[in-house]
């Protein structure tokens, strides 16, 4: 709602009739409450006089009216004056008439504005009032402009205590703006309870105030409860709204429509807010270039705007706005900043790359390659080096061969075109060219304003070279039996001139020949067999043989080329069988299978026959050959062979009766699959790659370290033996040792207590062996024998002869082992009678 005021007219007739609606109006609308406004005597036009609540006399009028002129107010209750207005009786007054059209209520506002002197007659007058009524001790509304000028102090209002009629009553008040900052804005006076402003306030710095006041006795009796006042500091428009930046930068694309958002700018006011001080609106001052105008800016929001689809980048690139933020909604006295914005118009592909030229000319000799013909250009107005101005060059006609190639240059734009494939002048002698250009980025335009793609001709003529001989084909072909006669020639190579097209004056060399099997003439290219040719030799594949000749003209200019001799089969090897070792496993099996092959050609080869080729009768009698398929044969047992590896030699003779003989090595053996007779029979039958595997391995060396642990064990123990204590006193060392049932005396035999050490002849290493008899180890088999005395003999016998050694009994004296060897079972028979009457007689000697 703008804002609403009476303002002088020139028509008397208008002012009449104005005067006559103001009256109805008064006549018919219900009044609401006076406000009273302090203000200065003088007040500047566009001043703010103060803020009256319009919603609380009718909350929804859309017609205000004052009786006026010099004043006007705004819907959320600001007046301001509209002329300069010098109070000189001191106060003034006004009215505000409120309308609802769709209700039909009206209402009136009184508005009463009184001037400094006014006001201290208005105190006076309380005070005298005071004086004769009584005062109730409550909070009163209070009020103050920011910024006020005075005169100070300036009153604000009266405290009153209803005790002072009976009591002399001090005044005080403490709080914000009187003993707390800002100290000492506020004053009461002491006796009448006048409050008065000391100074001017900001209120962007202190919106409010407040004070607790106290009434109290001249002895310090509170005759009242603490009293709260609030005092409200009324906003006045003194702060200009400010853009968040000074300078704004948008982009908008060029041809955008009607309406495309380009940004949006945003200003602040410290002022009220929700009030006309804070509410701001936005305009544009200026445009440059200038006009026509191609931008907006919406009032409430400051968001720019396009107002034409005519943004051409390539004309103007870039506008500058002067925008201006106004307070007061944009009203005339309101505060305003201004500010720049800065739209730069953004590129798109609107504009093709045409060529500067239509048609180009340039030549080539022919055989060349990785040239480059010419450079076309080409003009774009789009920004330069972006994808809307950077040139994709296509070659449309002309190069179905494949023998050119147009690139970018990067730098220039231009277009690049090279010959990647040689010309042949006596096929072409001119080749036309269509060349096309787009840019990297697609066109923006509607497909029916202007073609999409710009085109040039380039004609390139091709330039005549006098050429070397020409290798035509690459690789050329001769079929010759193989094992023809050495001394046989044949075609050759061919290489031709392609001026003549023929093959007058080319000499030709070999280059390669692998096996050297053939000669090259060096006039004519035809070849001659020097070494008798091998369809099956190892490097001969698919039955080709290849070799590399060289062909010069007579300036030495030279092509190589490919000759590939095709040898045609000739039955001249017979089948054979290549798995010449055959296992049968008799549990599982009883015959085996046998494929044979044949080096030449399958004509020449299958359906072979098999036959035994042995005169031995045995072998007839045993094995059995049984035709499987052309290729294969079953050989079988007759009578159960013996587990062993039997040489059987097989014939095998192709359909032309070309044979040879295969001895096979069939092995015969206990097994489930041919492996396990592999690894068991191995050295037996000659398999000469058995081997052991990594877990037989491992387990023969944990044997081999179980050995070792066992026999340290022994040598430790035995050691550990000799060297503790006599467990017999020494006069019981020739003791007898009585083999009985009873504790009778026996049989006396006498033993030392001492070990003796054995050393057994042609050995390197001892054996000590413990008191009561302990074994001899030795490389054969030995036996003890115990006697009586201080003597022990140890018998060893061998084939080759008999030794006795005696022992001395005190040193443990020197054993000799001769060379006899005993079996197990009479070494066992010897000792364990001898043993266990050692251990009776032992019991029994430690019993007595």
């Amino acid at each position: 709602m703008a804002a609403a005021g009476s303002s002088r007219s020139g028509s008397p007739a208008l002012g009449l009739g104005h005067l006559l609606t103001l009256a109805i109006l008064a006549l018919a609308c219900d009044a609401c409450k006076e406000v009273v406004l302090q203000v200065p005597s003088e007040l500047p036009a566009g001043k703010f006089v103060g803020r009256v609540n319009l919603m609380e006399c009718l909350k929804s009028a859309n017609v205000i009216h004052l009786s006026d002129p010099d004043f006007q107010v705004f819907e959320d209750g600001s007046v301001y004056t509209t002329n300069s207005v010098v109070l000189s009786s001191g106060q003034r007054s006004f009215t505000i008439w409120l309308f609802n059209t769709d209700s039909q209520e009206e209402r009136e506002l009184s508005v009463h504005l009184e001037g400094p002197v006014e006001v201290l007659n208005q105190r006076l007058h309380t005070e005298k009032v005071l004086r004769r009524a009584k005062r109730r001790w409550a909070p009163i509304p209070c009020s103050m402009m920011e910024n006020s000028l005075g005169p100070f102090p300036l009153f604000l209002q009266q405290i009153q205590s209803d005790k002072a009629q009976n009591y002399t009553i001090y005044y005080s008040i403490s709080g914000p703006g009187v003993d707390k900052e800002p100290v000492g804005l506020f004053r009461i006076d002491r006796d009448t309870g006048n409050l008065y402003c000391t100074d001017r306030v900001d209120r962007e710095q202190y919106d409010s105030f407040e004070l607790t006041a106290l009434a109290m006795t001249p002895d310090g009796y509170m005759v009242e409860n603490l009293l709260t006042l609030l005092i409200k500091v009324e906003d006045e428009n003194d702060n200009y709204p400010i853009f968040t930046q000074k300078v704004y930068s948008f982009t908008v694309l060029e041809n955008s429509p009607f309406g495309s958002h380009v940004g949006e700018v945003c200003a602040t006011d410290k002022d009220e807010p929700d009030t006309m001080h804070t509410r701001l609106k936005y305009s544009i001052l200026e445009q440059s270039p200038s006009p026509p105008m191609l931008f907006t800016m919406h009032p409430r929001t400051g968001v720019i705007t396009t107002t034409s689809t005519q943004l051409d980048r390539e004309l103007i690139d870039k506008y500058q706005l002067i925008i201006k933020v106004q307070d007061m909604d944009g009203q005339y006295f309101g505060l305003q900043t201004t500010a720049t914005c800065v739209i730069t118009i953004g590129d798109v592909n609107d504009n093709l790359p045409t060529f500067t030229r239509t048609t180009y000319v340039t030549s080539v000799e022919e055989n060349t390659v990785n040239v480059e013909l010419l450079r076309l250009s080409v003009q774009d107005k789009d920004l330069v080096n972006s994808p809307n101005w950077r040139a994709n060059y296509t070659i449309l006609k002309g190069n179905e061969n494949g023998n050119f190639k147009i690139k970018t240059d990067p730098q220039t734009n231009e277009g690049i075109l090279c010959v990647i494939m040689p010309l042949d002048y006596e096929e072409r002698q001119r080749v036309t060219l269509e060349i096309g250009v787009v840019n990297e980025a697609p066109y923006t335009r509607q497909a029916g304003s202007k073609s999409s793609m710009s085109t040039a001709t380039v004609t390139v003529n091709v330039k005549n070279q006098d050429e070397g001989p020409e290798c035509i084909p690459q690789t050329q072909t001769v079929r010759i039996r193989e094992n023809v006669p050495i001394g046989t020639r044949n075609d050759g190579y061919k290489a031709y001139d392609p001026e003549t097209k023929n093959s007058i004056g080319i000499r030709y060399r070999k280059l390669s020949d692998p096996k050297g099997w053939i000669t090259v003439n060096e006039d004519s290219g035809s070849i001659t067999i020097f070494r008798t040719l091998d369809r099956e030799a190892e490097t001969i594949r698919n039955g080709i043989y290849n070799i590399t000749v060289l062909a010069l003209d007579a300036d030495g200019r030279s092509c190589t080329g490919t000759l590939g001799i095709l040898l045609e089969d000739v039955n001249d090897n017979g089948p054979f069988i290549p798995k010449q070792t055959v296992v049968i496993c008799r549990a599982t099996m009883s015959s085996a299978e046998i494929v044979a092959v044949d080096p030449d050609e399958p004509a020449n080869g299958p359906p072979f026959d098999f036959s035994l080729e042995s005169s031995d009768s045995e072998v007839r009698r045993r094995w059995k050959l049984t035709r499987i398929n052309d290729t294969a044969a079953s050989l079988s047992y007759q009578n159960d062979p013996a587990f062993d590896s039997y040489v059987i030699p097989v014939r095998v003779t192709d359909r032309f009766g070309l044979s040879s003989v295969t001895s096979l090595n069939v092995v015969v053996c206990d097994c489930i699959t041919e492996s396990d007779c592999t690894y068991r029979t191995g050295e037996r039958t000659g398999y000469a790659d058995v081997r052991l595997g990594p877990w037989a391995i491992l387990a023969i060396l944990l044997g081999v370290a179980l050995l070792l642990c066992i026999l340290f064990t022994l040598v430790c123990s035995v050691s550990r033996a000799s060297k503790q204590q006599k467990i017999l006193p020494d006069d019981l060392a020739q003791q007898n040792l009585i083999v009985s049932n009873t504790e009778a005396p026996g049989d006396d035999k006498v033993y030392s207590a001492n070990g003796f050490t054995a050393q057994t002849a042609g050995a390197s290493g001892q054996t000590t062996f413990t008191t009561l008899g302990a074994g001899v180890k030795s490389t054969g088999q030995e036996t003890i024998e115990m006697v009586k005395g201080g003597q022990r003999t140890l018998d060893s016998r061998r084939a080759t002869g008999y030794h006795h050694h005696t022992m001395d009994p005190g040193r443990g004296g020197h054993v000799e082992v001769d060379n006899y060897r005993y079996t197990y079972s009479e070494w066992h028979n010897f000792t364990q009678p001898r043993l266990g009457e050692e251990t009776i007689r032992g019991h029994t000697l430690i019993k007595n």
